[in-house]
Order: C-alpha cells, then structure tokens, then sequence
C-alpha cells in the first residue's frame, strides 16, 4: 500500500549521478593530495617487500616519478630517506649534512620541478643507529632538548636546499617554536611549518619501518608519541604547535583516527593534514590482491573518508592513482 502521507522523500536526492553530484558535500580533490616518496642513495630503484608497490627511488628514479606525478595533477610530495648503515650515528650528524642525501634530492627536485611544492620530514630516526625520532641517553631515554637543537640544523639544511614546508615528525615538546625561530632568523620566513602534532604510537607504521630500516633498536616510541587513547591529547599538542607558529597540522594515522581529525576541524583554523599511512596501504592492497575488495571504490572512499572528517591535505601512498582517477 502506498503513503500518499510520505512527503519527505530524501531519496528523491539520490534517483541519478547527477542530483547525487549536486548535493554531495564533500569532494574530494587531486590538490588535496600528497604523494610521500622514498629515496635511497643508489643509482637503482628498489621495491620495497614491506609495501608492494611503492619503491625506494634514486635520484634519477625520482624525478622521473615526480614527472609521473606531475602528468595525473599531483604537485605535492613528501620525501623520506632510507639511510646507508654507515652514515647512521649515534649522534644522527648525517641529518644536517648539506651533501647529504635529502638535501641533494631537494636541489635537484626543485631545479627541474620549481612549482612542485616539496616538503621534507625532519626527524632522527632514519639518521640514528638507535632507530629512535631522538637522541637517546645512556639510560635508555630520549633526550628532548638536545635532539630539538638537532632538528633545528636538519630544517636550515632542508630549507637551504629550497624545501617548501617543513614537517617535524619526531614529536619533541618545543620543536615547532625552535625551528621557527631558527628558520625565521636565518630569512626563511616564507618556509612553512606543517607539524606532526597528533602523531600516535601506532601499531600501523610497521611497513614504513621496514621501507627505511628504521625500527628502534631497543625500547619503543611510546614516551615521545601520543597514546591511542587520547583526543584530548591531541587537541593540547596542537594547539600548542599552532602558538609555537605551525601553519598546518597533522594528525598520524589517519583512518582509525578520524574522531582526532573531526574534533580538532571544530577546535582549529589552520588546515590540517592526515596521513593514510604504511598499514593503511597495506590492509586495502592486501583485501584488493585476494579479491575481496574493489580497488579503485575502497580507495577513494577511504581518502573521501579522511577529507570528509575535516583533512584539507591527505598524504597517501594512492595519491597518484588517485589523481588519475578523480575528475
């Protein structure tokens, strides 16, 4: 029997492709994506086993990839170094050499891609022969101040080499108002901070790890990274960031996290950035690979997710796929 009383129809929104595109709300876009990409300091490129199809770049390898890119719309990217056993210290000095990997990979980007907006990872833990963001102390713990003095010289390094955004990574109490300070006074005041500020002791990071061998030797992360628990946490280290002259904010992992990304969207008005990070990747390839899923739909249903809950920028491993895809 039919209600001829049923006035309010919200299906009638969703009869075509059509007036189901003029009443979606969010729309996800190739601009908001960035493309992370790992470099290696050989002539090579080499698939990573811990992340079927992403690779550990050459320098040359690179550029041809940031072409790639470039082709399906994506401009952004963020680079992370997979660092020779030899140059790893205790002292993690490699992390500011000026010939050093990255800061290498950064001139020549920019030479042959001046509009790509590069950005650069600053932490210490690919540089550390203790696997750890920090320096870490005869006693096992990691010493805040002293490792943001280090953080502070890795940033001049990227920004001489003309990295665009800065991202600390490492989760030290301080760091965003110490490298901004430290960049602003050396005349890099137009380099952006986009600071890892809700950043999880995550479970989900063990492919990453693997793709730059850096895993701590001893202990864990969960002194300097944020518990799994926390939202209020979250909103704490960001709004601090942003005092300390942050001009975007992170929040890492991104889809077990999206409550974090939805709070702080209501908290703050800078953008924000997630990361859909290495177990993320793996989890969808690895559904997609058996047949479980389809590939294109849960991928950007994902990234529709982490935008959806208030992400302006996605970093993500599918950032050229995706771009390929989207309209």
């Amino acid at each position: 029997m039919t209600n001829q009383r049923l006035t309010i129809r919200p299906r009638r929104n969703r009869k075509s492709d059509v007036i189901r595109g003029l009443c979606r709300e969010t729309r996800l876009s190739k601009e908001s994506l960035i493309y992370p990409l790992f470099i290696h300091d050989k002539e090579i490129n080499e698939p990573i086993d811990s992340m079927p199809g992403c690779m550990r770049w050459s320098i040359n390898g690179i550029l041809e990839e940031i072409a790639d890119a470039q082709s399906v719309g994506i401009n952004s990217i963020v680079l992370f170094p997979a660092i020779d056993d030899q140059l790893k210290s205790s002292g993690a000095e490699e992390c500011y050499n000026e010939e050093g990997l990255i800061q290498r990979a950064i001139r020549e980007i920019k030479k042959n891609f001046p509009e790509t907006s590069v950005i650069t990872d600053v932490a210490l833990d690919p540089y550390n022969s203790d696997g750890h963001d920090g320096l870490v102390s005869g006693d096992g713990s990691i010493l805040n101040d002293e490792t943001v003095e280090l953080l502070c010289k890795q940033s001049l390094s990227h920004a001489r080499a003309g990295a665009d955004i800065i991202a600390p990574s490492d989760m030290m109490d301080g760091r965003v108002a110490a490298i901004r300070t430290a960049m602003d006074n050396e005349n890099f005041k137009d380099v952006s901070i986009m600071s890892y500020s809700a950043k999880y002791a995550s479970a989900y990071y063990g492919p990453f790890r693997g793709a730059l061998n850096s895993t701590p030797k001893s202990g864990d992360k969960k002194t300097y990274q944020m518990d799994p628990a926390n939202v209020k946490e979250a909103v704490r280290e960001a709004m601090l960031d942003i005092e300390e002259g942050a001009d975007i904010v992170m929040v890492k992992p991104a889809g077990p996290y999206l409550d974090v990304v939805a709070t702080l969207s209501d908290c703050i008005e800078i953008p924000i950035a997630a990361y859909q990070v290495s177990g993320e990747y793996l989890m969808i390839e690895s559904a997609c690979a058996a047949g479980w899923l389809d590939r294109r739909s849960v991928v950007l249903e994902s990234l529709t997710g982490i935008h959806r809950a208030g992400a302006s920028a996605i970093l993500t491993y599918f950032a050229k796929e995706a771009a390929s895809w989207l309209k």
